[in-house]
């Protein structure tokens, strides 16, 4: 069962990747070094190093759904 406090849920738009909020520094729509055509290879396996751009706080993705990245580390309480 994958923990939901490990998840944080994210929206493409065109070929990117945003976050409505940061989980780290709450700023809004944060616009992430991610492009849409990488999710399906996070999804198969890939792990992706994430730095979030508004606050450099660093976590890694270990896999992707329709509207969660599941990452390395708690974001929620």
């Amino acid at each position: 069962m994958i923990p939901f406090s490990q998840t944080w849920p994210y929206e493409t738009i065109g070929k990117d990747v945003y976050v409505m909020n940061c989980p780290y520094c709450e700023a809004s729509n944060v616009l992430l070094p991610l492009k849409v055509a990488e999710l399906p290879a996070i999804h198969d396996g890939k792990k992706r190093l994430l730095v979030f751009p508004c606050c450099n706080h660093s976590l890694s993705i270990i896999d992707v759904d329709a509207d969660y990245l599941l990452t390395d580390k708690r974001l929620r309480g």
